[in-house]
């Protein structure tokens, strides 16, 4: 296998990357000078080798524990429970959240053989005895999402933590006649009075 079909064949390996797509970075790469593909060959050495999960909330970090965790200034009695390292980033760009996380490393889904036990939930329950007022459950608005934040809340709830989801809807600019019925049925479970 030559030089670009290997590459192509890589990137195609990344999610949400096809062929075509795979194709025109392989290409673009090959019309760049040599530093920019160091550059990215170095970017993802570094990921690999300095990267790692956070002990206490499983976020990727350089340092452990990660720069949330270790602020002073966040609120730690809230968590927010999130599937995905990614869900995390997408949450602090908002900057409307002083909490802290954890991160369960995906979702319950028994057809994949992902079970309680493959999740950080054990480590979760470990941290609500550390004077934890509220968890707040941010798993995506699936099937398996919707069933481990359900599971996360039969276990929390008996503790004596307060347990809340954040609100599913409508997107803003999305059109109602296009939204699915679990879109459909969040938005009106979640509904608030019109303020003035």
């Amino acid at each position: 296998m030559d030089a670009v079909e290997r590459l192509i064949s890589e990137f195609s390996r990344l999610p949400g990357i096809g062929r075509k797509t795979a194709q025109r970075l392989t290409f673009f790469l090959l019309k760049e000078d040599r530093r920019q593909a160091l550059s990215l060959a170095e970017a993802i050495v570094a990921l690999k080798d300095r990267m790692r999960y956070c002990s206490v909330c499983f976020n990727t970090t350089e340092q452990d524990p990660c720069p949330i965790c270790r602020d002073p200034r966040r609120e730690h009695d809230k968590i927010c429970v999130v599937e995905e390292p990614s869900d995390l980033m997408a949450i602090e760009k908002l900057r409307v959240y002083r909490g802290v996380y954890h991160v369960l490393g995906g979702v319950l889904s028994p057809l994949d053989g992902i079970g309680p036990e493959g999740l950080h939930i054990r480590e979760l329950l470990e941290r609500l005895k550390e004077g934890v007022k509220e968890v707040i459950l941010a798993t995506n608005p699936t099937v398996e999402g919707e069933a481990t934040a359900l599971y996360l809340s039969r276990l929390i709830r008996p503790l004596g933590v307060r347990v809340s989801q954040i609100a599913r809807g409508l997107p803003v600019g999305g059109d109602i006649e296009l939204a699915d019925e679990m879109t459909l049925t969040r938005a009106f479970e979640g509904r608030r009075e019109v303020e003035e």
